[in-house]
């Protein structure tokens, strides 16, 4: 593994010495440059500190792995790869995502997977250990948003306003969260067999990056999310 320390580098100077190493790449000393790994695939970089926003944007098969906290726009407009933080993240990650993975141990901010869409094979997944901010899927238009709700401390599983304009992809909360206040043109639902087979995957692979029993988690209710595909826009758009 090729170990760089970046702690005087900009994201131009971080980014093109990423391009100019073969293999694996570890960075050190990352606090708050813009753009890491943006557009790019075919390696696996980890980054030890905080890097800054848009990590990982345009991401197109790379993996990259965060030991620590992430900022703003985690996974912007990714294609493909898989990014994991092991620690919390903060607003707009997952924003217009088109495929790949993001895995956060903890929590993230504001209007997580916002404009998330798929197409064809092109699943987006997101999954959150902790809580998420509000906006949560605001205008989802596919893929799956997973929040565990795990080291809450009593806290609500999701902020206000959760899948406002979502009209595609999934939402799935552990718990029973039916009571919670979801815009009119969702379906809010327990999970049932179908669901959990469809869950499954994305929990045990949550537990095998940052541990835990995934049979257990599995083993809670978990509430289901989806747009009302009759007329997803009508409470929002239409004047009755």
């Amino acid at each position: 593994m090729t170990k760089l320390d970046v702690t005087a580098l900009d994201h131009r100077a971080i980014n093109e010495a990423l391009c100019g190493t073969e293999g694996d790449c570890r960075l050190t000393g990352c606090c708050g440059q813009r753009f890491i790994a943006a557009g790019m695939g075919g390696k696996r970089i980890e980054i030890d500190g905080v890097p800054g926003n848009a990590l990982g944007a345009y991401l197109n098969g790379a993996e990259i792995v965060v030991n620590g906290n992430a900022q703003d726009a985690v996974g912007d407009t990714m294609n493909d790869g898989r990014i994991v933080v092991r620690g919390d993240i903060g607003d707009a990650a997952g924003y217009a995502m088109r495929g790949g993975e993001i895995y956060v141990r903890g929590f993230a901010g504001y209007r997580a997977g916002i404009h998330m869409k798929e197409y064809q094979e092109k699943v987006p997944v997101m999954v959150i250990g902790g809580a998420a901010g509000s906006f949560l899927g605001e205008y989802q238009a596919g893929g799956v948003i997973v929040v565990l709700g795990l080291n809450t401390g009593g806290s609500p599983i999701v902020g206000d306003f959760p899948c406002t304009g979502m009209y595609g992809g999934r939402l799935f909360l552990r718990g029973d969260c039916r009571a919670l206040r979801f815009p009119p043109q969702v379906r809010v639902r327990l999970a049932g067999a179908e669901d959990r087979a469809a869950l499954t995957p994305f929990v045990q692979r949550y537990c095998a990056l940052f541990g835990g029993d995934a049979q257990a988690l599995l083993a809670d209710p978990f509430t289901v999310v989806t747009p009302d595909g009759q007329n997803p826009y009508k409470q929002l758009y239409v004047s009755n």
